[in-house]
């Protein structure tokens, strides 16, 4: 499907993001012109394009990859992207980002972690240097695994734009709205939307509040795409329309002295230009930018009894070979309602062959009564027992079995989940916002347990056994 026809989302006031206009749509061939006619006519490369513009495509896949999952986008620029110089190592290096997650730099703890919100820094910092690994699996140079980062940043990037050679970003701000310049065009992303960048494209992001916090999800060797609704129809959950990818921008002005700073196997290169990478004065294609609203998110939960799987509320997922494991699945849990009568209806108390790192962007979150705060995470690994904290068993419990209809309101909570186990950096296990205590709201569970039997059953008992 080929989408032309923008729509316009009032931003807020300031700069060149107010009244952005986008495109609607996953994974649709879009079009999108700034000068219109600059996308030739019947074939990608023509000898002379139109305006003299340099003919560039971008691949997020094999060529040979089954159509379905092709991705690939054609740009048209008044420069193409190789014009720069040698990349060299950055100076100074950034060391806290991980991408080959192996014994020498991260550890493997089968311990239910959190995390209190890191504070934003007071020294000036960008988005590039705000940005650390807390945990991850796999390898970037082998094509298969994750990572996943965290953000605080006070400043916006200038004179530079980042690349990410090594896999997606799916970014989730908390704090603070994100300005994002694309090669495509330009994104305003607040708390409680997401953007994903895929692979290869160069990006800025500028900080129009002053700060900002946020979590990032990685993946290598895969794409996000929407999950299958089975039973559930052709409706519901999250609707390919409420994806939105930019229109198209360019600036032309000579920029000396511009850096690319491109992020390779986990470590930060850097090459100089004399121009903007933003010099794209239209493409089309289906690999783009793109964000999502996520109170655009259509829940659905059970309606009688049993609390259902976190399953049901998959925004993306980054699916493996093997049908129904997910390399790493984005699930919300945004404010619903839930009704299911004769049920503990907190998350149940579980163990799980898949690993589950959660953020919370705003309010509470049903399961932990206390300590888990927006801006902050728990990560609970392969196996690892994990469920609601003492306060939030015993309250639900006080209710009795005629409760009614409750709305949960004033939360958005996620989760990122993977079917590869992650090793934890060591600059996450030390941080000072490790909540050292956080078994503690586990500690004070105590037994209902109840056995009334009568005395005959007591002696029938005894005597089964002698």
């Amino acid at each position: 499907m080929e989408t032309k026809n923008p729509i316009t989302v009032t931003a807020a006031a300031g700069g060149n993001f107010e009244n952005l206009e986008y495109l609607s749509g996953f994974g649709n061939h879009l079009s999108s012109e700034a000068i219109a006619g600059a996308i030739p006519q019947g074939q990608n490369s023509p000898l002379i394009c139109p305006y003299g513009l340099y003919a560039e495509q971008i691949s997020g896949t094999a060529f040979t990859a089954p159509r379905k999952h092709n991705l690939r986008s054609w740009l048209y620029r008044i420069k193409p992207s190789v014009t720069h110089e040698p990349f060299k190592p950055r100076v100074p290096g950034h060391g806290k980002l991980v991408t080959e997650f192996n014994q020498s730099n991260s550890s493997a703890t089968p311990t239910q972690l959190r995390w209190k919100p890191v504070e934003i820094p007071e020294a000036p910092t960008d988005f590039i240097d705000g940005l650390y690994t807390v945990c991850g699996a796999g390898s970037s140079y082998l094509r298969h695994g994750y990572a996943i980062h965290m953000y605080t940043a006070n400043k916006s990037m200038e004179k530079c734009a980042f690349c990410n050679a090594d896999g997606d970003f799916l970014i989730v701000p908390q704090k603070g709205r994100l300005w994002i310049t694309t090669e495509c065009g330009k994104l305003q992303v607040v708390p409680g939307e997401i953007v994903v960048i895929p692979q290869g494209f160069r990006f800025v992001v500028d900080l129009p509040d002053g700060s900002s916090r946020g979590y990032v999800a990685e993946i290598f060797g895969t794409h996000f795409q929407l999950p299958d609704l089975g039973p559930i129809g052709a409706n519901g959950l999250a609707a390919s329309r409420d994806f939105l990818a930019p229109v198209a921008w360019f600036e032309q002005s000579s920029c000396p002295g511009y850096t690319i700073v491109q992020k390779f196997g986990g470590e930060l290169f850097t090459a100089k230009q004399d121009f903007s990478p933003f010099n794209v004065v239209a493409w089309h294609g289906n690999y783009v930018p793109y964000k999502y609203d996520l109170s655009n998110f259509c829940p659905y939960n059970t309606v009688l009894f049993d609390h259902s799987d976190p399953s049901i509320n998959t925004v993306l997922t980054a699916p493996t070979d093997k049908p129904g494991v997910a390399l790493l699945d984005f699930v919300v849990f945004p404010p619903r309602w839930v009704v299911a009568e004769h049920t503990f209806r907190p998350p149940y108390y579980h163990r799980n062959c898949m690993s589950e790192f959660m953020g919370l962007i705003h309010g509470g979150y049903e399961a932990k009564a206390d300590g888990f705060l927006p801006g902050g995470a728990s990560l609970h690994s392969c196996m690892t027992p994990h469920g609601p904290d003492t306060k939030s068993y015993e309250a639900t419990i006080a209710l009795g079995n005629e409760a009614g209809p409750q709305k949960i309101a004033d939360t958005m909570a996620f989760m990122f989940e993977s079917c590869l186990i992650p090793r934890v950096c060591p600059w996450a296990l030390e941080c000072p916002c490790m909540d050292n205590d956080y078994y503690q709201c586990w500690i004070g569970l105590k037994s209902h347990f109840t056995c009334e039997a009568s005395k005959e059953e007591n002696v029938e008992l005894l005597n089964g056994h002698n």
